[in-house]
């Protein structure tokens, strides 16, 4: 279904500028037709962290599908005054009639793996590189962010609360999608549970509660509005002397009368593990055991973690500005880099030189592999093979490291899954977009097939992702002929 957001404005000019220059250059040099294939892919995981989530293909495909340049985008190219008429006039009537491959949404991803590859006339896949970029970068940055700070709660809810604090409205609302998809129950953000059906979640402010003559008489109102969903917010004032007495006066003379519970007291601010601890044995103490503690201010997967080392007596967690961010590292870095070109029917790889290690990319036209352990589907290892080749996993398969190559392990006993999908054919959308729960539900569990050990947070093992011999036998012959030159 086309996004409301799609829906009230034209984002086919949201593109870096050098795309056009390079796509007119192309046209006027006859290069228009020519096959290209594009990668798509990151070169570290944020916060040091064992693995990324990719997120963000839905809005990729929605793109692609509306990508058209208007009467107005025309006249504003033409008043620049370096784009021919005939390449004008090519964008009056663009199409995309490309094939695009991409790895799921939800899905545990490395550094290097092609997340999305493109293969399309050489104007048609240039054009599409922005949109790619950011979409794909965002929200795989949040939905990672999201994740780890899920996984610091230990099975405890996680609510995004970072609106006001995003970096613009399409940060909020789109943030609010990815982090859904990385586990947290609901967002703050009204209209991503209008548009992508993100639960919608909130209670009040201080400000409520500054409204009324007194505390106590702002809980009763509130109570008075939503018995059945009253969290009260309880650190206005002073949470032990007013706040959860006030709070547990609203219970028994409010609620308890109407047959109702009260469903939460929430700590923003203070020390929240002594009074979440404090909290808890007065809530206890008054037959409120039910009640649960809700904390939020500034949190992240760190703080979170110390909170419940210390012990601090916390059932769910707002988390705002840190998440919706990525505080810690705000920037995912995937690239977009030209991988091969067809001449003849013939795939010739390309690649990128560079004076530092990290920036040589992958040549050729490429497939991700996951192998799994058959007897505890356990993901073993990635490997980056040719588009040409399939991996028999009914034989032992050997990795090898691609600096250090005498570091080589026989996989047995395993299982192959290729991880790219295709998403358009010929200009049309093949895939099945899945709902935003479907997404949610996939990426739980295909973390799960991850080992604890790349799930840490400080000091993860690294997981293998490795080149198979004729991808590295192509790379290192192509580095060989591009270096002395």
């Amino acid at each position: 279904m086309k996004s409301k957001l799609f829906e009230e404005r034209n984002l086919s000019m949201l593109m870096d500028f050098y795309e056009l220059t390079m796509a007119n250059g192309y046209f006027e040099k006859g290069m228009d037709d020519t096959i290209v294939y594009f990668d798509m892919f990151y070169r570290k995981n944020p916060d040091a962290g064992g693995f990324s989530i990719v997120a963000g293909l839905e809005q990729v495909i929605e793109y692609v599908k509306n990508l058209k340049f208007s009467e107005e985008d025309i006249s504003y190219l033409r008043s620049r005054k370096i784009f021919s008429e005939d390449f004008l006039k090519y964008l009056k009537n663009f199409k995309f009639t490309g094939d695009i491959y991409a790895i799921p949404e939800g899905t545990p991803v490395f550094p290097y793996e092609p997340l999305l590859t493109v293969r399309a006339k050489a104007i048609e896949a240039q054009l599409l590189e922005t949109m790619i970029l950011l979409t794909i970068n965002h929200q795989s940055l949040i939905a990672t962010k999201a994740n780890r700070i899920v996984r610091a709660a230990k099975g405890r809810a996680v609510m995004e609360f970072g609106a006001r604090r995003a970096q613009g409205f399409d940060a909020a609302i789109y943030g609010a999608r990815a982090a859904y998809i990385g586990g947290v129950v609901g967002t703050a953000t009204t209209l991503a549970d209008e548009i992508f059906g993100v639960p919608a979640l909130g209670t009040m402010a201080h400000s409520w509660i500054q409204m009324f003559e007194c505390e106590y008489e702002a809980f009763k109102a509130y109570a008075e509005n939503y018995p059945d969903d009253c969290t009260l917010l309880i650190d206005t004032y002073n949470v032990i002397n007013s706040g959860i007495s006030n709070a547990i006066k609203v219970a028994k003379k409010v609620l308890e009368p109407m047959g109702k519970r009260l469903k939460g007291v929430r700590l923003d601010s203070g020390d929240i593990a002594y009074l979440s601890n404090r909290c808890r044995e007065i809530l206890d103490e008054a037959g409120l055991k039910d009640c649960k503690i809700v904390a939020s201010n500034s949190l992240d997967e760190y703080i979170i973690t110390d909170l419940l080392d210390q012990g601090a007596k916390v059932n769910s967690f707002g988390v705002g500005e840190r998440l919706i961010t990525a505080k810690s590292e705000p920037v995912f870095g995937g690239v977009y880099k030209l991988a091969a070109i067809e001449e003849n029917g013939k795939i010739i790889p390309k690649i990128k030189i560079s004076e530092n290690a990290e920036k040589v990319t992958n040549p050729g036209f490429k497939k991700v592999w996951r192998l799994f352990d058959k007897n505890t589907n356990k993901a073993i290892a990635d490997v980056i093979t040719l588009a040409n080749e399939v991996i028999d996993d009914t034989k032992p398969y050997v990795i090898f490291d691609e600096i250090h190559t005498w570091k080589k392990k026989t996989v047995t006993k395993f299982f192959a899954h290729n991880l790219q999908v295709p998403i358009f054919k010929n200009g049309e959308c093949v895939y099945d977009v899945p709902t935003l729960d479907e997404i949610k539900l996939y990426s739980k569990n295909q973390i799960d097939n991850l080992w604890n050990e790349v799930k840490r947070f400080t000091n993860p093992h690294q997981y293998y992702v490795d080149l198979s011999e004729e991808l590295w036998k192509c790379k290192q012959k192509m580095i060989n002929q591009f270096s002395f030159k």
